[in-house]
Protein backbone atom coordinates (compact mmCIF):
# COMPACT_ATOMS: atom_id res chain seq x y z
CA UNK A 1 0.00 0.00 0.00
CA UNK A 2 1.48 3.37 -0.82
CA UNK A 3 1.75 5.94 2.16
CA UNK A 4 -0.72 8.19 1.66
CA UNK A 5 -2.83 5.78 0.49
CA UNK A 6 -2.13 3.86 4.05
CA UNK A 7 -2.07 7.09 6.17
CA UNK A 8 -5.66 7.84 4.50
CA UNK A 9 -6.92 3.88 5.75
CA UNK A 10 -5.04 4.26 9.04
CA UNK A 11 -7.05 7.04 9.72
CA UNK A 12 -9.78 6.58 8.27
CA UNK A 13 -9.80 3.34 10.45
CA UNK A 14 -9.66 5.05 13.36
CA UNK A 15 -12.60 7.54 12.20
CA UNK A 16 -14.83 4.40 11.87
CA UNK A 17 -13.78 2.03 13.96
CA UNK A 18 -12.41 -0.25 11.64
CA UNK A 19 -10.84 -3.08 13.91
CA UNK A 20 -8.71 -4.75 11.28
CA UNK A 21 -6.90 -1.26 10.29
CA UNK A 22 -6.68 -0.70 14.12
CA UNK A 23 -4.62 -3.74 14.42
CA UNK A 24 -2.83 -2.59 11.79
CA UNK A 25 -1.82 0.65 13.67
CA UNK A 26 -1.40 -1.61 16.88
CA UNK A 27 1.01 -3.80 14.57
CA UNK A 28 2.91 -1.07 12.80
CA UNK A 29 3.55 1.69 15.52
CA UNK A 30 3.03 -0.20 19.06
CA UNK A 31 6.74 -2.08 19.12
CA UNK A 32 7.79 2.04 18.35
CA UNK A 33 5.78 3.31 20.94
CA UNK A 34 7.25 0.76 23.69
CA UNK A 35 10.28 1.05 22.60
CA UNK A 36 10.84 4.63 23.36
CA UNK A 37 8.86 4.91 26.47
CA UNK A 38 11.00 2.56 28.09
CA UNK A 39 13.84 3.98 26.92
CA UNK A 40 12.54 7.14 28.49
CA UNK A 41 12.15 5.01 31.76
CA UNK A 42 8.44 3.81 31.59
CA UNK A 43 7.26 0.05 31.63
CA UNK A 44 5.76 -2.08 28.95
CA UNK A 45 2.30 -1.21 30.97
CA UNK A 46 2.91 2.71 30.68
CA UNK A 47 3.89 1.73 26.71
CA UNK A 48 0.05 0.00 26.21
CA UNK A 49 -1.44 3.22 28.51
CA UNK A 50 -0.29 5.54 26.06
CA UNK A 51 -1.04 3.57 22.71
CA UNK A 52 -4.69 3.53 24.27
CA UNK A 53 -5.10 7.32 24.71
CA UNK A 54 -3.32 8.33 21.67
CA UNK A 55 -5.31 6.09 20.16
CA UNK A 56 -8.47 7.33 21.93
CA UNK A 57 -7.52 11.36 21.45
CA UNK A 58 -6.76 10.48 17.95
CA UNK A 59 -9.97 8.95 17.33
CA UNK A 60 -11.56 11.93 18.75
CA UNK A 61 -10.24 14.42 16.86
CA UNK A 62 -10.51 12.68 13.73
CA UNK A 63 -14.22 13.01 14.30
CA UNK A 64 -14.09 16.49 12.79
CA UNK A 65 -14.95 16.77 9.24
CA UNK A 66 -11.97 19.38 9.05
CA UNK A 67 -9.29 17.19 10.54
CA UNK A 68 -6.39 16.22 8.50
CA UNK A 69 -2.71 15.08 8.64
CA UNK A 70 -0.40 17.20 6.82
CA UNK A 71 2.57 14.84 7.75
CA UNK A 72 2.76 11.22 7.79
CA UNK A 73 -0.04 8.99 10.13
CA UNK A 74 2.87 7.09 11.99
CA UNK A 75 4.66 10.94 12.86
CA UNK A 76 1.91 11.95 13.87
CA UNK A 77 0.90 9.19 15.80
CA UNK A 78 4.34 8.74 17.16
CA UNK A 79 4.39 12.61 18.26
CA UNK A 80 0.94 12.29 20.16
CA UNK A 81 2.25 9.43 22.58
CA UNK A 82 5.89 11.30 23.10
CA UNK A 83 3.79 14.35 23.92
CA UNK A 84 1.31 12.28 26.04
CA UNK A 85 4.59 10.28 28.15
CA UNK A 86 6.63 13.61 28.79
CA UNK A 87 3.20 14.99 30.10
CA UNK A 88 2.71 11.96 32.24
CA UNK A 89 6.22 11.42 33.40
CA UNK A 90 6.32 15.06 34.58
CA UNK A 91 2.98 14.65 35.96
CA UNK A 92 4.27 11.81 38.14
CA UNK A 93 7.47 13.42 39.27
CA UNK A 94 4.84 16.30 40.79
CA UNK A 95 2.93 13.33 42.42
CA UNK A 96 3.34 12.76 46.10
CA UNK A 97 2.70 9.11 47.16
CA UNK A 98 1.13 8.23 50.10
CA UNK A 99 -1.29 5.72 50.41
CA UNK A 100 -3.61 8.05 52.09
CA UNK A 101 -3.93 11.11 49.71
CA UNK A 102 -5.72 10.93 46.85
CA UNK A 103 -4.14 11.65 43.63
CA UNK A 104 -4.08 15.17 42.44
CA UNK A 105 -3.68 14.78 38.74
CA UNK A 106 -7.27 14.68 37.25
CA UNK A 107 -7.34 12.55 33.58
CA UNK A 108 -9.71 15.65 32.34
CA UNK A 109 -6.65 18.07 33.05
CA UNK A 110 -4.32 15.57 31.60
CA UNK A 111 -6.36 15.21 28.54
CA UNK A 112 -6.74 18.64 28.15
CA UNK A 113 -2.52 19.19 28.32
CA UNK A 114 -2.27 17.07 25.46
CA UNK A 115 -4.29 18.50 23.60
CA UNK A 116 -2.76 21.78 24.10
CA UNK A 117 0.63 20.09 23.15
CA UNK A 118 -0.98 18.59 20.03
CA UNK A 119 -2.49 22.04 19.52
CA UNK A 120 0.73 23.69 19.64
CA UNK A 121 2.46 20.28 17.78
CA UNK A 122 -0.37 21.16 14.84
CA UNK A 123 0.44 25.13 14.18
CA UNK A 124 4.11 24.20 14.10
CA UNK A 125 3.57 21.38 11.46
CA UNK A 126 1.15 24.05 9.10
CA UNK A 127 3.70 26.99 9.64
CA UNK A 128 6.69 24.65 8.44
CA UNK A 129 4.70 24.28 5.54
CA UNK A 130 3.92 27.80 4.76
CA UNK A 131 8.44 28.47 4.49
CA UNK A 132 10.43 27.82 1.33
CA UNK A 133 10.98 23.96 0.26
CA UNK A 134 14.86 24.66 1.46
CA UNK A 135 14.11 26.03 4.61
CA UNK A 136 11.86 22.85 5.71
CA UNK A 137 15.00 20.83 4.00
CA UNK A 138 17.70 22.70 6.17
CA UNK A 139 15.27 22.55 9.29
CA UNK A 140 14.12 18.68 8.95
CA UNK A 141 18.04 18.16 9.13
CA UNK A 142 18.73 20.32 12.38
CA UNK A 143 15.95 18.77 14.14
CA UNK A 144 16.90 15.28 13.70
CA UNK A 145 20.35 16.55 14.71
CA UNK A 146 22.45 16.18 11.27
CA UNK A 147 25.70 17.49 11.79
CA UNK A 148 26.06 20.57 9.66
CA UNK A 149 29.40 19.21 7.99
CA UNK A 150 26.77 16.31 6.53
CA UNK A 151 23.96 18.98 6.01
CA UNK A 152 26.61 20.94 3.77
CA UNK A 153 27.51 18.45 1.92
CA UNK A 154 24.06 17.08 1.16
CA UNK A 155 22.31 20.58 -0.27
CA UNK A 156 25.57 21.77 -1.72
CA UNK A 157 26.30 24.66 1.08
CA UNK A 158 30.27 25.75 1.18
CA UNK A 159 31.03 25.54 5.04
CA UNK A 160 29.16 24.55 8.08
CA UNK A 161 29.00 28.26 8.82
CA UNK A 162 26.77 28.93 5.90
CA UNK A 163 24.15 26.36 7.07
CA UNK A 164 24.35 27.85 10.99
CA UNK A 165 23.05 30.59 9.18
CA UNK A 166 20.53 29.62 6.99
CA UNK A 167 19.03 27.61 10.29
CA UNK A 168 18.88 31.07 11.80
CA UNK A 169 17.22 32.47 9.08
CA UNK A 170 14.76 29.49 8.55
CA UNK A 171 14.02 29.04 12.22
CA UNK A 172 13.23 33.02 12.17
CA UNK A 173 10.87 33.09 9.45
CA UNK A 174 9.49 30.08 11.16
CA UNK A 175 8.58 31.63 14.22
CA UNK A 176 8.08 34.98 12.69
CA UNK A 177 5.14 32.75 10.80
CA UNK A 178 3.99 31.00 14.13
CA UNK A 179 3.67 34.53 15.71
CA UNK A 180 1.56 35.79 13.00
CA UNK A 181 -1.15 33.63 13.61
CA UNK A 182 -3.66 34.12 16.01
CA UNK A 183 -3.99 30.98 17.68
CA UNK A 184 -0.01 31.42 18.80
CA UNK A 185 -1.62 34.15 21.66
CA UNK A 186 -4.51 31.65 22.45
CA UNK A 187 -1.68 29.22 22.79
CA UNK A 188 0.72 31.14 24.82
CA UNK A 189 -1.84 32.44 27.28
CA UNK A 190 -2.60 28.84 28.20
Amino acid sequence: MANKKLDDYLLQSLKSGNDKGIKEIYNRLYPKVKSYIVSHDGSEDDAKDVMQKALLQLSARAQNENFKITSSFEGYFITICKNLWRRASKLSKMRVTNEGVMDLVHEEREIALATYEQEKWELFQEKLLEISQNCREVLAFFFNKVPYVQIAEKLGYGSENTVRQRIFKCKSKLKEAIHADMRYNELKEF
